[in-house]
């Protein structure tokens, strides 16, 4: 399982240069996790910037995949990442959901790229 956080799918859609990396990544929606808060932040963004039919359209996409919601247990995963590692709120709860469901994050948010359990891909 793989959980794609926001860069990833903002990467993808806007076909830049890591897109076809993180293309391989995305090829079976069944074996991708979203964060519900992925699931929001990529809808914002794309409705922000492309509007809202384009938006529904990629949030359609994501929920292809596994949407996984944010569970006490999440929560209090997330928190304790937030402490350990300095992680904003978003980011923890996608590290956690990641960590909690061992799934392995894929990433160009510098954030994640000393931890474990990620594989980041350097713009």
């Amino acid at each position: 399982m793989k959980l794609v956080d926001s860069s990833g799918w903002v990467e993808l859609l806007t076909d830049g240069p890591l897109a076809d990396e993180y293309a391989v990544h995305l090829e079976d929606p069944e074996q991708v996790l979203t964060p519900s808060i992925v699931l929001f932040e990529v809808y914002k963004w794309v409705k922000r910037e492309r509007g809202e039919e384009e938006a529904l359209q990629v949030a359609a996409q994501l929920e292809k995949t596994e949407v996984a919601p944010l569970t006490s247990t999440i929560a209090l995963t997330a928190a304790d990442a937030s402490l350990e590692h300095g992680l904003a709120m978003a980011d923890a709860i996608v590290y956690a959901t990641a960590a909690v469901h061992e799934a392995e994050l894929v990433t160009s948010d510098r954030d994640f790229a000393s931890l474990s359990g990620v594989t980041y891909l350097e713009k």
